[in-house]
């Protein structure tokens, strides 16, 4: 007979547990003998509150993990629990959303580095509050089986998180677990490759039909949009004739194989009732002109550019030793110059709508894997603390956006498009307390030596840039002041995503039928 006495871990559980509590609020003893939490107060004061629509000046008072009140003066007296942060010059912003990052994903023959612990530590000391990542299954693996996976990842995670699923085949029984993970697991949005030959790559008739059924499933199909056979071939030409670096991989991946697959991504999003989709990493002027055709014909598609394609260029490609080049590696390849000015203006133009940085970090030893064969190399970059630093001297300070539109395309748009608004993407009464204190005035230089991202190299090692995130408050936390980290492991929640977003707003009107002619 099992005993029902406690065992000595449930003990410890639950000590760690009041002490957790303990730690983030007071505890007072009642009138009668028992005790009461406090609640935790946090009141921002002198600040000027940035959303995606407005600016203006006001306080904000935070109790536990929920705004409270925003008020042009709040004045709160003999309030021992009360943390008072001085804003006066600084912008108050809703902490970033990061739609797009891989976290110790298995590819290429490794693990990136970052894990749900690092990952989302550096993400917090950067300021974005909440990323989503992608559970990708191994061939043969259940799509719900990689989920539970993820979920058991994120458990050590310092943010809040939310998760994509990677589809790399499609039939009935695939349809049945995406109409289970949209149901009962909390994901709105499937992600399919048109690249990666082998790996993840699926064919037309596959996507066609994944597309069909997420439509009926109130979710998004997001695409990798790269031709993967045309890919294999420009490859293989590369290394016939003998470019075996770095410089190989965009010359192997040219900008007009990522286009058509945009192109053919949209016709067949509309062929399949047009259903929603999202293409990531817009990296090319010619994949947004399709991006912006698409939107001109009235299909449901948003664009994702990403902090690096923002502002980097190809020269990174060309310049230095093997291993300075070998770091930019990642697919879609980083294009030209104008391919980033067009981008930017893209993004001005809200022909793309939202920012991501498709976060995922192999370390120089891990890159060296493909020292002699550049297809080898393992593809990604890092970006996931570098982004709302990044981007506001990229696109506020020279002018390209407003305060108000960095908002929008660092964090409101994703938190609408994952239907997680207005819990998350906004500074108003009753969203939870995800806030960053931004001051526009102050530089950097972002370098590997000073970063949290677990890796021995930064793409912007040595940029000086302008906009600094002060403090990260994190569901009413403090997690990042003074340039001091303070959270922990498990801090972070997994944040479900419903269906049935803003991406559908109508669609039920549209009339797909066919025609019939009765005789």
């Amino acid at each position: 007979m099992r005993s029902s006495l406690p065992t000595l871990a449930s003990l410890l559980l639950l000590f760690f547990s009041c002490l957790s509590i303990a730690l983030a609020h007071s505890i007072e003893s009642t009138h009668d003998g028992n005790t009461r939490v406090i609640p935790s107060k946090i009141l921002i004061k002198g600040g000027t509150i940035v959303n995606h629509d407005r600016e203006f000046k006001s306080d904000v008072l935070i109790i536990d993990d929920k705004i409270a009140q925003i008020s042009p003066t709040i004045t709160l007296t003999d309030d021992i629990n009360l943390k008072i942060i001085d804003a006066t010059d600084r912008y108050v912003m809703p902490g970033g959303i990061d739609p797009h990052v891989h976290l110790e994903l298995q590819f290429m023959g490794t693990v990136s580095k970052d894990d749900f612990y690092h990952g989302t530590r550096a993400a917090l000391s950067g300021g974005t509050t909440t990323i989503m990542d992608f559970a990708i299954p191994a061939k043969g693996q259940s799509y719900i089986d990689i989920v539970n996976e993820y979920k058991n990842k994120g458990k050590k995670a310092c943010s809040d998180y939310a998760l994509h699923v990677g589809i790399i085949d499609y039939n009935e029984k695939v349809g049945e677990e995406m109409e289970q993970l949209v149901k009962y697991h909390g994901i709105n949005s499937f992600k399919m490759f048109l690249a990666y030959k082998g790996v993840f790559q699926v064919n037309d008739e596959e996507l066609f039909k994944a597309m069909k059924k997420a439509k009926e499933l109130g979710a998004i199909t997001q695409v990798h949009a790269e031709n993967g056979d045309l890919v294999v071939q420009g490859q293989n030409e590369m290394i016939a004739k003998g470019v075996t670096g770095p410089e190989g991989h965009p010359q192997s991946r040219p900008s007009n194989i990522e286009a058509e697959a945009v192109h053919r991504a949209s016709e067949i999003a509309f062929a399949a009732g047009n259903a929603p989709l999202y293409i990531v990493h817009v990296m090319s002027k010619a994949a947004m002109e399709e991006v912006a055709r698409a939107k001109a014909k009235g299909y449901r598609i948003v664009g994702e550019p990403i902090a690096a394609g923002l502002s980097l260029d190809e020269s990174v490609y060309y310049e230095g030793d093997w291993m300075q080049r070998a770091k930019y590696v990642m697919s879609p390849p980083i294009r030209t110059k104008q391919d980033q000015e067009a981008l930017v203006k893209g993004l001005k133009a809200r022909i793309l709508d939202l920012t991501g940085t498709d976060h995922c970090v192999f370390d120089s030893e891990q890159k060296k894997m493909g020292l002699n064969d550049f297809r080898k190399i393992p593809n990604g970059v890092n970006g996931i603390e570098d982004r709302m630093t990044v981007l506001f001297d990229r696109l506020v300070v020279t002018g390209e956006l407003s305060p108000s539109d960095y908002v929008r395309v660092t964090s409101t748009e994703a938190a609408q498009i994952f239907n997680i608004y207005p819990k998350k993407g906004t500074i108003q009464v009753g969203s939870e307390a995800d806030i960053i204190l931004l001051n526009p005035n102050r530089k950097k230089t972002i370098s590997a030596k000073t970063h949290h991202q677990n890796i021995d190299y930064n793409v912007y090692e040595g940029r000086e840039v302008t906009g600094v995130v002060e403090v990260t408050i994190s569901r009413g936390v403090v997690v990042w002041e003074n340039d001091e980290l303070k959270v922990e492991s498990g801090h972070g929640q997994f944040v479900a995503t419903p269906p049935f977003g803003k991406m559908f707003n109508g669609l039920e009107k549209e009339n797909h039928e066919p025609r019939k002619v009765e005789v």
